[in-house]
């Protein structure tokens, strides 16, 4: 630390010490000839910053203009003070009065990580022209599993730890997909749609995992539709989530009874070149499920599968907002932490 600092940090208390013992016009003047006047020490701090260098200069500056700042604004605080009790009769009291008194500021609120990644994915949707939905979080039973081709003799059933309600056929919804079923029942075509929501699993709460999580789901139908469009969609929109237009797209075979065929989409990982500890040294990062729309979902809303064809894909904005900020617990997204909600 440069000398001139710690002669700045001197005056200061000096001065404040001064201040605070002022209770007089009379003794307010000594102060401010001492320390404010052509000749005092503010002055002669500021007459030092010619002899010292550029770097020097960048330290003492800002400290020297904020030192002024603070003997300007406390000594008109503590002249109105003495003022003001000196009219009352009071000067005794004004020896008790703290200028250095730092006043407490209410937290201004913020927007929560999840809104936030929330409005950037609806927005990269709605460039893309798809329509942002939404639906409710109690379901009936027909839309969160029967619609989308998971029966009550499924075994796929046996994949979801549901919440059911008191009320026979009534849950919490454990997936997204059930607005796709409301906005296929509209017979709209062509239809593209985002589905933004929290969904419930009845499942043990642990760093990686929580009985309630946020996903949004992407459905496109038209006629003609085929899985390189899928492909070509995934990768237009995951380059725009990582601000990447070199990210790449890979797919692999995988089972969910309400597309068909199922894949499994990995990026490239959008953090290193080479392999990390995000992607787990492969280069690759596994992020979504997807697959072309299984023709029984279709019947189930009055679509011929003969004519109109579609995809869907969808992601956990939990593990999407853990991977991109290096939160290594979910349970923080609905914690009442005020430290760690104000970092975003």
């Amino acid at each position: 630390m440069i000398p001139i600092i710690a002669e700045i940090e001197r005056v200061k208390q000096a001065f404040m010490t001064a201040l605070e013992a002022a209770t007089t016009h009379q003794a307010l003047e000594q102060v401010r000839l001492l320390f404010l006047s052509r000749q005092g020490e503010l002055a002669a701090l500021m007459a030092q910053l010619k002899e010292l260098s550029v770097e020097q200069k960048r330290q003492a500056g800002p400290a020297l203009n904020e030192l002024r700042s603070l003997f300007q604004v406390a000594f008109d605080a503590r002249q109105k003070l003495v003022a003001d009790l000196a009219m009352r009769g009071e000067q005794e009291q004004a020896a008790s009065f703290d200028v250095t008194a730092v006043r407490s500021v209410a937290r201004r609120g913020s927007i929560h990580i999840y809104t936030q990644i929330i409005e950037k994915l609806e927005d990269i949707f709605i460039s893309m022209g798809y329509s942002v939905v939404e639906g409710p979080e109690v379901e009936t039973e027909f839309y969160n599993f029967d619609a989308l081709n998971i029966p009550a003799n499924h075994p796929a059933r046996d994949a979801h730890d549901t919440f059911w309600l008191t009320i026979p056929s009534l849950l919490l919804r454990t997936h997204t997909s059930p607005v796709q079923i409301r906005a296929l029942e509209k017979q709209e075509f062509p239809l593209a749609i985002c589905a933004p929501g929290r969904v419930y699993r009845n499942e043990a709460t642990d760093a990686s995992h929580n009985f309630m999580f946020t996903q949004i789901e992407g459905l496109f139908i038209d006629k003609h539709v085929s899985m390189a469009n899928l492909i070509a969609t995934v990768e237009t929109f995951l380059q725009a989530v990582f601000e990447k237009k070199d990210l790449k797209v890979r797919a692999r075979p995988s089972y969910f009874p309400f597309v068909e065929p199922g894949i499994e989409i990995d990026c490239s990982c959008p953090f290193c070149a080479a392999g990390c500890s995000i992607c787990k040294k492969t280069g690759w990062i596994e992020l979504m499920g997807a697959g072309l729309v299984h023709p029984n979902v279709l019947k189930s809303c009055g679509i011929d599968p003969e004519i109109y064809s579609g995809f869907a894909f969808g992601l956990g904005i939990d593990r999407l907002a853990m991977m991109k900020y290096g939160i290594n617990d979910i349970r923080l997204f609905q914690s009442p932490k005020i430290g760690f909600l104000e970092q975003f």
